[in-house]
Order: C-alpha cells, then sequence, then structure tokens
C-alpha cells in the first residue's frame, strides 16, 4: 500500500511539474513592461480656510528607473480651467512663483519630487472648492509619450500661504 501511495505521489509530481506554462516568469515581464515614470505620494492642496479659493497646488514624487531623462510636460484636470507647471525662482531679489518652461526633468535613474515652495502643479480657475478627503483627477504627460491617470486625494494646507501667489 505504501509503494502505491509513493508511486502514485511521484506519477502526480510529475505531471505537476510538467504542466509549465509558456509564459515568461513575473519578473521578466515587469521589467518589460515596467511604465517609464513612477508616480508616488501625490497629494492636492484643498482651498478650504485659503485666502484665494480659485487656485491651488498638486504636489507628487517622480521617479524614473529608466537611462535617460525624461521630462513631465503637462497636466490636465477637469477641476481647473487652467493647469501649468510651476517653479519658485529669484527675481529681482525676491522669491516668485512662476511658470515653468521646458517641463519638469526627472533624470535618469534618480527622482523629482514637486514639493510647497519648489516645483508644482498648478490648479487655476477652478470651478469648485477642493476640500480634505476629495479625489481630484489629474492626467500626466510625459516627454516619452506617456501619460498617468491619477485620482489624487485632497488634503489641508498647513504651511504659509506665502508660497503661493494671488492674481
Amino acid at each position: 500500500m505504501k509503494t502505491k501511495l509513493l508511486a502514485a505521489a511521484a506519477v502526480v509530481t510529475f505531471l505537476v511539474s510538467s504542466c509549465g506554462s509558456t509564459e515568461k516568469p513575473a519578473a521578466q515581464v515587469a521589467a518589460v513592461t515596467t511604465p517609464g515614470v513612477l508616480v508616488e505620494d501625490a497629494w492636492v492642496r484643498a482651498t478650504t480656510g485659503a485666502k484665494d479659493t480659485t487656485m491651488t497646488a498638486a504636489f507628487l514624487s517622480l521617479t524614473n528607473p529608466g537611462d535617460t531623462d525624461v521630462k513631465l510636460t503637462s497636466a490636465t484636470s477637469p477641476v481647473a480651467g487652467v493647469v501649468q507647471l510651476h517653479e519658485m525662482a529669484m527675481q529681482d531679489g525676491k522669491m516668485v512663483m512662476r511658470e515653468k518652461s521646458g517641463g519638469i526633468t526627472v533624470p535618469a535613474a534618480s527622482h523629482a519630487h514637486l514639493s510647497p515652495g519648489g516645483d508644482h502643479i498648478m490648479l487655476m480657475s477652478l470651478k469648485r472648492p477642493l476640500n480634505p478627503g476629495d479625489e481630484v483627477p489629474l492626467t500626466l504627460k510625459f516627454s516619452d509619450n506617456t501619460t498617468h491617470d491619477l485620482k489624487v486625494p485632497v488634503k489641508a494646507f498647513t504651511e504659509e500661504e506665502e508660497h503661493y501667489h494671488t492674481k
């Protein structure tokens, strides 16, 4: 009886092991299908309590695992009439916010961080108030012809308003 069980187990093991798939292992497939830029930690500043509720900003981290630089070239959102890439820069001895021409570079094998007081995405001419807990659709377009469609959480803003210009 024991011999028959061992023989049956050996046959089952052989049959199961020979039923392999012709697909590539997951690690090989992932290496081929990995998107150009990884987007993480995205959030949008709530307009609740802000001095100017017609505009806000989106922040996020971008990681480029590739071997060539990629640029974030534009962004769009249905909650805003105008969406622009912005930077903070010195002008006439003062720090000012302005549209960043040429996009935001995500260096090869490195990161770019869009954060308060630095590069960020401005959402202007807002069509509705943005409250903590809301989600904002945001589409990012990159120079490698990829796009990322995101649902970005809205969070309360706790820093000084001075980082943002008023119209």
